[in-house]
C-alpha cells in the first residue's frame, strides 16, 4: 500500500546483506551481532530467514558457515531456489566483517522507523475512527511510543525460541552477577530471602492497619534501592507531602530520631550527621510526586518520561482516583474502582517492567479477632487486590495493641502471598525513633 501512495518503507538491503554476510565471514561477530539485533528487525524476508537459521544454530552451538546455513535452511523448510546464489553473492559484496556493528546500527534505526510509522498510522486511526475518550486515545498512543522507546513490542505472538532465548539470558546474568535473590534487595535480608527481592513487572502490596507502618516499609525499600543500589526511584506520595517524606528519609539516612529534626533539637553530632545524609540524599536519583489526585495513568506517564526508572512506591492504595483509566466509575461501587485500580497497577508493572510496591490498607475485621494478624481477606475493597498482586505482605507489631508484650518493637512481615515460592512470617525491628524497620539482630546460637 506505502508503494502505490508514493511511501518507500524504510529499510537498507546492503545493510541487512552486510550483517549476515559478517556472520558468515567470521563466526566470532556472531555474538556481538545476536546481542544487538534481533531477526524481526530485518526487513527482506530471505534475509529475515538465514538469520533466524543462524541464530537457531548458535543456540545449539552448531558451526555456522555458508554450507552448513545452507543446509539448515532446508532442515527449517525456509530453503527456496535460489538461496544458494543468494549466499553466494551476499558473501561477494561484504568484504570485512571489521564494520558489522555498523551495519547492525543501520538495520535496528530503519526497523524503528518503520514501527514508528506502524505506530503512527495505528494512532491515526484510533483518533479519526471517533470511538472513544481523548484521554483513553493519548493513553495508547504514550504506551505505543514508550514501548517503541524501551525496544519492546506491545503484545503480539512470539516465537518460544526468543522467549526461551530471553530466559537464558536472564539465567547467565543472575549467574554471573552473584547475587542470591533475582531482584532488587529491599534491604532487609530475611524478608529478601522469601520473596527474592523485589523483582521487575511485579505488584507488591504491603498492607497494614493505621499505625502499622507501612508508609516506613515503602520508604525502607525506596532508600535502599536510592541510597546503596544507585537506582532511580519514583515514589508517588498521596497522604504525605514531599518534605514530610524527605525527613523521614533523612532521619533513616542519618539514624538521628525523627522528633529531633522535627523540633530541630540536634547536637553538633547530629547536625553533621544530617548533613552527610542530606548530601547522599541530594545525589541519589528518588523522585517524588505528592499529588494527592493522581490517577494510575497519571503515574504512568510520569515514569514513562524518565531515562530509566528500576522502582516505583505508591502509598497508598485506597487514595487513589480512578479516573484516566478509561473508565467512569461514579455511578459504581468503590469496590469496583479499586479492583480497576490494581489491575492497572499491574498492567503498568509489566509495561514499564519495573517493581511496583504499593501500599494497602486493611479492613477492621482483624481487630474483632482475638489473633489480630492480617489475612488476605483483610484486605480493603480487596475485590481483585489479592488477585493482581504477585507478592502481599501483611505488616503486624503486636506492641501496637499490647504495650506490655515482651517485645513491643518486634514487628512481622506476613508473607500472605507469593507467586514465587512460599509464605510465612519474617521477624523485623521496628525502630519507632525513626519510624523505620530493619532486620532481627540474631545470637550466633539461634542460627
Amino acid at each position: 500500500m506505502d508503494e502505490l501512495l508514493g511511501k518507500k518503507t524504510p529499510h537498507s538491503a546492503p545493510a541487512e546483506q552486510a550483517v549476515i554476510g559478517s556472520m558468515l565471514i567470521d563466526s566470532r561477530c556472531i555474538p556481538e551481532v545476536l546481542e544487538h539485533l534481533k531477526a524481526d528487525e530485518f526487513y527482506i524476508k530471505l534475509n529475515r530467514d538465514i538469520y533466524e537459521t543462524m541464530f537457531a544454530m548458535f543456540s545449539y552451538g552448531q558451526t555456522i558457515d555458508p554450507v552448513t546455513v545452507l543446509d539448515q535452511m532446508k532442515v527449517r523448510g525456509v530453503w527456496t531456489d535460489n538461496c544458494e546464489s543468494y549466499v553466494a553473492e551476499i558473501m561477494r559484496v561484504t568484504p570485512t566483517a571489521a564494520n558489522v556493528l555498523e551495519y547492525a546500527a543501520i538495520v535496528r534505526d530503519r526497523a524503528l522507523l518503520r514501527r514508528l510509522g506502524e505506530a503512527a498510522d495505528e494512532i491515526n486511526n484510533l483518533v479519526y475512527e471517533g470511538t472513544g475518550e481523548a484521554d483513553a486515545a493519548l493513553e495508547i498512543a504514550e504506551q505505543k511510543i514508550y514501548a517503541l522507546r524501551s525496544g519492546r513490542n506491545v503484545g503480539g505472538l512470539m516465537p518460544i525460541s526468543s522467549v526461551v532465548q530471553n530466559v537464558f539470558d536472564e539465567l547467565n546474568e543472575a549467574a554471573s552477577s552473584g547475587n542470591k535473590i533475582p531482584g532488587l534487595s529491599t534491604g532487609l535480608p530475611d524478608l529478601d530471602s522469601t520473596i527474592l527481592g523485589l523483582n521487575k513487572s511485579e505488584l507488591i502490596l504491603a498492607a497494614g492497619r493505621p499505625g502499622m507502618g507501612k508508609t516506613s516499609i515503602g520508604l525502607n525499600f525506596a532508600l535502599y534501592a536510592g541510597l546503596q543500589l544507585g537506582k532511580t526511584v519514583a515514589i508517588f506520595s498521596l497522604e504525605m507531602s514531599r518534605e514530610q517524606l524527605v525527613m523521614r528519609l533523612l532521619s533513616r539516612a542519618a539514624l538521628v530520631p525523627l522528633k529531633n529534626l522535627l523540633t530541630g533539637d540536634l547536637s553538633p553530632q547530629q547536625w553533621r550527621e544530617v548533613s552527610d545524609a542530606a548530601q547522599a540524599l541530594a545525589a541519589a536519583d528518588i523522585r517524588i510526586d505528592d499529588n494527592p489526585t493522581l490517577s494510575v495513568s497519571d503515574m504512568n506517564a510520569q515514569c514513562r518520561r524518565l531515562p530509566k526508572i528500576d522502582l516505583i512506591v505508591i502509598d497508598y492504595l485506597q487514595l487513589m482516583q480512578s479516573s484516566g483509566s478509561g473508565h467512569n466509575w461514579s455511578n459504581e461501587s468503590r469496590t469496583q474502582a479499586v479492583s480497576d485500580i490494581s489491575r492497572m497497577l499491574k498492567i503498568m508493572a509489566k509495561e514499564l517492567n519495573v517493581p511496583v510496591v504499593c501500599l494497602s490498607q486493611l479492613s477492621r475485621a482483624n481487630e474483632s479477632r482475638q489473633d489480630k494478624r492480617p489475612q488476605l481477606s483483610d484486605l480493603r475493597e480487596s475485590g481483585a487486590i489479592e488477585q493482581d498482586a504477585d507478592v502481599v505482605i501483611g505488616l503486624y507489631r503486636e506492641g501496637y495493641y499490647n504495650r506490655e508484650s515482651e517485645n513491643p518493637n518486634l514487628a512481622e512481615a506476613i508473607v500472605l502471598k507469593n507467586r514465587k515460592g512460599a509464605t510465612g512470617t519474617v521477624e523485623l525491628n521496628w525502630l519507632p525513633e525513626y519510624t523505620s524497620f530493619s532486620s532481627v539482630e540474631r545470637r550466633h546460637d539461634e542460627y
